[in-house]
């Protein structure tokens, strides 16, 4: 089988898989937390996003890895970390709940625009050496998880704008 081939059925298998351990564990887990408390081991797990400085690691990556992709990919991960981080330090305020918003934005869109890049910049599977598990298996997880900050984002958002309505001030 051709690498390219091995390479986006991985990353579909590992959408999949995620997808199921998502709607199976770790959803059932968080919506019926406080919004806190949900978004909490979400933002956790994303400060791990320094991962993505491997891209720039030699002998880890492949000396032909597209500096342009490796640099961008890299940057853009450890700028999603730190917004993680500070995200968790300000969580209780309404601060935090912005830089949240800016964090998922953010970090959503490097990922789209990482996946993006490589594929129109004819980026080879084997050009990312050991850092291919980061697109094959970590991507997924932290793209659907993406998905369910701004699900519970969007859902205490809906929550307290029903309330204001039967309570107006």
């Amino acid at each position: 089988m051709l690498p390219q081939v091995c390479f986006f059925a991985s990353i579909a298998f590992s959408f999949v898989a995620w997808g199921f351990v998502a709607v199976r564990y770790i959803w059932p887990e968080l919506r019926d937390r406080q919004r806190d408390d949900a978004l909490r081991p979400l933002l956790m797990l994303h400060s791990f996003r320094f991962e993505g400085l491997l891209f720039l690691v030699p002998g880890v990556v492949s000396p032909d890895l597209p500096s342009a992709f490796a640099h961008s990919a890299a940057y853009g991960d450890i700028i999603s970390a730190a917004l993680a981080l500070l995200s968790l330090l300000t969580l209780p305020t309404r601060a935090g709940i912005v830089i949240v918003w800016i964090f998922n934005l953010w970090g959503s869109v490097d990922h789209l625009r990482a996946f993006y890049e490589g594929n129109a910049g004819g980026l080879l599977a084997g050009q990312l050496g050991a850092a291919w598990f980061i697109p094959t298996f970590v991507v997924p997880l932290l793209l659907i998880t993406h998905g369910l900050i701004f699900r519970i984002l969007l859902q205490h958002q809906n929550q307290s704008a029903l309330r204001e309505s039967r309570h107006p001030a």
